[in-house]
């Protein structure tokens, strides 16, 4: 992890291939919210917010009038298999919690980040988020897609552009440290 952090604005660009695994980020800017049936939606009936350097939130918020309530990630695995098209259709990065599979970290390359945000840390997400808009209000308050402006929410680069993982580093090291405690 560097010491620095490295301030990022929406929509994203080329910038964010230079990131790595690891490194601190905090994002500006506009990001839209999307869990299952959203991704879902958008794949059948568009995407309806211009998707070049967007980024896409996993998150459920808590919304009351005009103002979010909170907005903690979702655990963003359940999105493995119906995250691909947001990324052909330029999509920058991905935020929420507990990293995404292989696919993803392929589809990523050369294209754009994951980034990670703690679980359990909803109040804090919400103390740098402005209410924007929605879309697809029909879906109920946690699956609409809601349009959030970002004031310096802190995250972590969880997978880069490159393939490299903090995720999987994790897992490969707690395996390892298993394996070694089970032979003693």
């Amino acid at each position: 992890m560097t010491g620095n952090v490295v301030q990022l604005c929406t929509p994203l660009g080329d910038e964010i291939l230079s990131l790595h695994a690891g490194d601190r980020v905090e994002l500006s800017g506009i990001v839209y919210t999307a869990r299952d049936e959203a991704h879902m939606r958008m794949q059948h009936e568009g995407i309806p917010f211009d998707s070049n350097g967007a980024v896409i939130y996993h998150c459920g918020p808590v919304i009351q009038g005009n103002r979010v309530i909170a907005a903690g990630p979702t655990t963003s695995a359940r999105m493995n298999k119906i995250s691909g098209f947001l990324f052909e259709r330029g999509v920058r990065a991905l935020i929420g919690k507990g990293g995404m599979g292989n696919l993803v970290r392929e589809q990523l390359k050369n294209r754009g980040v994951y980034l990670a945000f703690t679980g359990g840390c909803a109040a804090l997400a919400s103390s740098h988020m402005t209410l924007r808009g929605v879309h697809f209000e029909d879906l109920g308050m946690a699956e609409a897609v809601w349009a959030i402006e970002l004031d310096h929410l802190p995250l972590v680069v969880g997978i880069d552009a490159h393939g490299n993982d903090i995720f999987l580093s994790v897992r490969e090291n707690a395996k390892k440290a298993f394996d070694e405690y089970r032979k003693s």
